[in-house]
């Protein structure tokens, strides 16, 4: 067995992953994710122990995020067979076995610890690469081959980022890949405000304080961040099984969930832009520890 020593915002990866691996467990999973079962009997790492016993609304909820995003990227890759996908902080997501049509190239920025782990867990071939480095950091754009088409995807990342870092990350995209395409996941404001006070997530176990949540109604604001940025979207949840699956794609018509739900966005850069001018220096947040 491979030992896991994660700790942190970086231990989030092995909670999804747990939970992931629950769901796909099941006879009616919503998402066939077998490698991520394998993974979970074969990391070194207490998991009922440290994360408690894994619930399946959470399981449910975790893996119809992460079909959400396959969706996206399937369709990404029907328009763009050859393009480049490039999963920042992906930890131990296993979507490129999910979604891959054999010619994609693969990406994966992450921290050095959790990249680490995910290299000697996952096997990766000719078609994926790995880059150490801090997303905050955009050195991590260089290099990449953005000629056939580039979806960034964000995955349970974004929340982690301070405001001015989620605008500045925002900007470095558009900046760098004219005419590709950013998907991420939010937590309300609220929610991310709970997690700062110190309150339990979904399923009991507490997350590391989330420094960045967006309302539904502030979603047009992220035009800001970029003139090139066109369409900002709204990508529902798939439908699942039971009451949750049911009310998953129709959150945003209930009352009661319309205000504090998480939102996946998709943002479309324009091919051309005029010319981006970053925040000076002196607005520029501090960096914090995050994967």
């Amino acid at each position: 067995m491979i030992k896991a020593d994660l700790t942190g915002v970086p231990e989030t990866a092995l909670w999804t992953l747990y939970h992931r691996a629950a769901e796909a467990a099941r006879p009616d999973t919503v998402l066939p994710d077998p490698r991520a079962v394998e993974l979970v009997t074969e990391l070194d790492f207490p998991f009922r122990e440290r994360l408690g016993a894994a619930r399946p609304w959470v399981a449910q909820a975790l893996a119809l995020r992460a079909l959400a995003f396959d969706q996206v990227v399937r369709e990404f890759l029907a328009t763009h067979p050859e393009g480049t996908v490039i999963a920042l902080g992906e930890g131990l997501e296993t979507q490129f076995w999910r979604v891959d049509n054999g010619r994609v190239r693969w990406v994966t920025v992450d921290l050095a610890d959790p990249l680490e782990l995910r290299e000697r867990v996952l096997p990766h071939g000719d078609r994926q690469r790995l880059v150490a480095g801090d997303v905050r950091d955009s050195r991590w754009t260089a290099g990449i081959d953005a000629s056939r088409g580039v979806l960034v995807t964000a995955q349970g990342l974004l929340m982690y980022l301070r405001p001015a870092e989620v605008t500045e990350l925002i900007a470095a995209c558009a900046d760098a890949f004219p005419g590709g395409t950013l998907l991420f996941d939010s937590v309300s404001r609220r929610f991310a405000a709970r997690t700062r006070a110190g309150a339990k997530g979904p399923g009991g176990h507490r997350l590391p304080p989330m420094a960045w949540g967006m309302d539904a109604h502030e979603r047009d604001r992220l035009r800001s961040a970029h003139p090139a940025i066109g369409d900002v979207a709204d990508v529902r949840l798939p439908a699942g099984r039971g009451l949750l699956g049911y009310l998953a794609p129709r959150a945003a018509a209930v009352p009661l969930l319309r205000g504090d739900r998480p939102l996946i966005t998709r943002l479309r850069f324009g091919a051309e832009a005029a010319p981006h001018q970053p925040p000076p220096p002196a607005r520029r947040a501090a960096p914090e520890a995050r994967r």
